[in-house]
């Protein structure tokens, strides 16, 4: 369990990761010792994994966003995920409960990207089915766990 402070550090730090140890030490109302610490604590545990940039995918030429849904073979389940994770244009790949087996979130250049994606993807031993939706607006998308 985190204690109250601990969830301050996490907060700043999600709100920008290059703050310096001393504006998040002066932003939760401790010492720089006790945040670097605890920083420390976080990144061995395994609480923090890392620090990334947040790019936009739209500027970089990513204008499309894609949820697909995935019925896939019994059996071949993790492999098959694994198999679609390597492809770059995918972010996420989740091992859901319910109708389908896997969903499956990725940015594409364009139709013609995602239309390519999809038809290789079908083309793949172990899908069974597949249902994508196009994302028409992103009303909430958060990097960082709020605690």
């Amino acid at each position: 369990m985190m204690d109250e402070v601990e969830r301050k550090i996490i907060r700043s730090l999600n709100q920008n990761a290059r703050k310096s140890f001393r504006e998040v030490a002066k932003e939760v109302g401790v010492s720089v010792t006790s945040v670097i610490n605890r920083v420390k604590k976080f990144e061995k545990s395994g609480i923090i994994k890392g620090y990334i940039p947040v790019v936009d995918p739209q500027i970089i030429g990513l204008k499309l966003t894609a949820i697909i849904a995935l019925r896939i073979s019994k059996g071949n389940l993790l492999e098959t995920q694994r198999r679609i994770a390597e492809d770059s244009r995918i972010v996420s790949v989740y091992d859901i409960t319910g109708e389908w087996d896997s969903m499956v979130l990725g940015y594409f250049r364009d139709r013609d990207d995602l239309n390519e994606f999809i038809k290789n993807l079908l083309s793949k031993e172990n899908i069974d089915r597949s249902v994508t939706h196009v994302v028409l607006n992103v009303v909430k998308e958060e990097k960082g766990i709020q605690i």
